[in-house]
């Protein structure tokens, strides 16, 4: 197995993304980690807009996460919203200020100069390649995968409807393509024995 090469590939892109996301020019300045918690903002639905799904998500700690929405929300980027049913729970939606950060920033432009010197082909290949790579190493160690909607076991149609069957709520086609921390892949039967 060729993990080691793997990993430099990886590693490196990694450096060259952040090394971007350092130098990106955003109006409040903003540190990486603040960049990745509004992009990750930017992606979720209605169910994963919460601390906690930000904390898994980026494998942050639950102090550097708060400490970094405190920041984000003092510069105007994201509002904390108490959930309607829970008013222990605090949802997080991104301003106007907060998605124009994202979209003059993500992605990076580096990442779309590079992709815009590969072919159709090698595009595909490795996004098939990346997402496969990604589900291996969540399933590996048991870690929820953060899908969108879209792909998801819970996804359903009901009268013409898209319903989330865990939530019992409609979703919009907008919310197909959402990230959502309760996302379950199909399960794989074919290892299992009738």
């Amino acid at each position: 197995m060729n993990s080691n090469n793997i990993y430099k590939y990886l590693e490196r892109i990694g450096n060259l993304l952040r090394a971007e996301a350092r130098q990106a020019k955003t109006t409040p300045p903003l540190q990486p980690v603040q960049l990745e918690i509004l992009h990750y903002l930017s992606l979720c639905n209605q169910h994963s807009d919460i601390p906690a799904a930000v904390t898994e998500y980026l494998g942050l700690t639950k102090g550097t996460v708060s400490q970094s929405l405190s920041v984000l929300e003092k510069k105007g980027l994201i509002e904390k919203k108490p959930d309607t049913d829970d008013r222990r729970v605090i949802h997080l939606s991104l301003t106007e200020k907060g998605r124009s950060a994202v979209d003059t920033t993500l992605p990076p432009e580096l990442l779309k100069q590079g992709l815009a010197r590969m072919s159709h082909a090698q595009r595909d290949q490795l996004l098939s390649g990346l997402e496969s790579l990604l589900k291996a190493m969540q399933n590996s160690r048991g870690l929820r995968p953060f899908g969108v909607c879209g792909s998801c076991y819970h996804l359903h149609t009901v009268e013409e409807e898209n319903v989330c069957t865990l939530t019992n709520l409609p979703l919009s086609s907008q919310e197909l393509e959402q990230v959502c921390r309760e996302h379950k892949f199909e399960p794989d039967t074919s290892d299992q024995v009738a």
